[in-house]
């Protein structure tokens, strides 16, 4: 019973996940910007593990720290300037804190991306596109189905090579290897997509008329998920067209993150956040009490 979120109507994911990532990307307060990062990597240890995440980590850190890196190099906006670099432009305090804000978003948006790839598989995106978008729902279906896929068969690709000993110890014969591999995976890859679209197509999918097997039905527990997602979105999109919780990091620093309606819309930004984990612990308790019943 971990993972009871992705057991809900594939529209409650759908609409759920493009709430929050549009939010994440676009709320760059502080506050938003901490709350959506805790609570995108509290689902994603949740549904994916914690050794799934920490292999993530690895890459994702990296990059955070590249971003970092290269904002402040780049971006020279800001009245506060902390020293000159050796090429003589300015190194302002607001550009490091941007590229800080930047690095916090990107990470976010990747974890929530992470959740969205173990929530919403390919069925439920074929199921909520295939009427309406036929070529759209296969797309998106073998873009978010790509990146497991491929990486399973990299490691295969890998297994194998080294069996055979096929695999260098130098740093130049390593880059050729994995040249070589990357090589034999992208081809493999779009051979695979190909097939997959040619097996759609003789299936009949897309066409006129067509039925589909689908064994989601919406209910009782789907309609209150849902209604209390869009409450939260709209309450939230209101009070930030009314100017709550703006943050401005140019040319200076400065925002609000303390009042009421600060307060209040922060509140309403964790509870969207950190639904599915709420969800998942509710009905984990839930089945362990039906558990000691029995």
């Amino acid at each position: 019973m971990k993972d009871s979120f992705s057991r809900l109507h594939p529209i409650v994911g759908i609409v759920y996940f493009a709430a929050v990532i549009s939010f994440s990307m676009f709320l760059m307060n502080p506050v938003c910007l901490a709350v959506s990062l805790s609570c995108a990597v509290a689902n994603a240890v949740q549904l994916n593990g914690q050794k799934t995440v920490l292999f993530g980590l690895k890459i994702i850190l990296p990059t955070a720290v590249l971003v970092m890196l290269i904002n402040p190099i780049v971006n020279h906006s800001g009245v506060t300037i902390l020293t000159y670099l050796p090429w003589d432009n300015p190194l302002t305090l607001e550009s490091v804190v941007y590229g800080i804000a930047s690095a916090v978003m990107l990470s976010s948006v990747v974890f929530w991306f992470s959740s969205f790839n173990k929530v919403m598989t390919a069925d439920k995106l074929v199921y909520l596109f295939g009427k309406i978008a036929p070529a759209l729902g296969l797309l998106l279906s073998m873009a978010f189905r790509f990146v497991p896929r491929f990486s399973a068969q990299f490691r295969e690709v890998r297994t194998a090579r080294k069996l055979l000993g096929r695999e260098k110890s130098g740093f130049i014969e390593k880059i050729n290897d994995a040249v070589r591999v990357i090589s034999v995976m992208l081809s493999h890859s779009l051979e695979d997509s190909i097939e997959t679209a040619d097996s759609m197509k003789a299936r009949g999918y897309g066409l006129k008329g067509r039925t589909a097997y689908s064994n989601y039905s919406f209910t009782k527990r789907d309609a209150i998920a849902l209604l209390l997602i869009c409450i939260s979105t709209a309450s939230l999109i209101v009070l930030r067209v009314f100017g709550t919780a703006k943050y401005r990091y140019f040319p200076s620093v400065k925002g609000e993150l303390t009042g009421i309606d600060s307060v209040i819309f922060f509140t309403l930004y964790f509870l969207l956040m950190i639904m599915p984990f709420v969800i998942n612990i509710w009905e984990g308790i839930r089945w362990k009490r039906l558990q000691s019943a029995i």
